[in-house]
């Protein structure tokens, strides 16, 4: 005969709870998965179509700057045409690098981030940590919590 909840104990409510509670957490962690799933299948076709979106447009890259040097080779000779158009995206990746080197060098470090963990730092450890824990015992030995400290002579 089930028992009314007046009448359970508490540790059956309390074991009821942890075992509902704990239901709960394993599903919410399969649906989490789930989601990542469905969603980690959308990201990896996205990127495919955009690698091969990034493919095409350098292919033509490549075809528009064949045309544009045989434009050129209308008024100057093959080389030369081909030479003009070489050292053009020679500059333009040389100013790339420039400018990505500058942002580079425009870098602050994670400055906020050093400040947070030295304030941790200083609140996780003691203030007088050499009085709380050496690092050695007085004569050497590496110190131990449960060993007492040797005395030292006072000569």
């Amino acid at each position: 005969m089930p028992q009314t909840p007046e009448e359970e104990s508490l540790g059956s409510l309390v074991a009821q709870a942890s075992s509902q509670i704990s239901t709960l957490v394993r599903s919410e962690i399969e649906l989490a998965k789930a989601e990542f799933r469905f969603d980690a299948k959308r990201v990896g076709m996205a990127g495919g179509l955009f690698a091969a979106a990034a493919f095409m447009a350098h292919l033509c890259l490549i075809l528009a700057s064949f045309t544009i040097a045989f434009v050129l080779a209308q008024w100057l000779p093959y080389w030369a045409a081909f030479l003009i158009v070489t050292v053009f995206y020679l500059l333009a990746a040389g100013l790339l690098v420039f400018v990505g080197v500058r942002r580079l060098k425009g870098l602050a470090g994670m400055k906020r981030t050093a400040a947070s963990l030295r304030g941790l730092k200083e609140i996780a450890t003691p203030e007088d940590e050499a009085a709380t824990l050496p690092a050695t015992a007085p004569d050497g030995r590496p110190a131990a919590r449960d060993r007492e400290p040797v005395a030292r002579d006072a000569t």
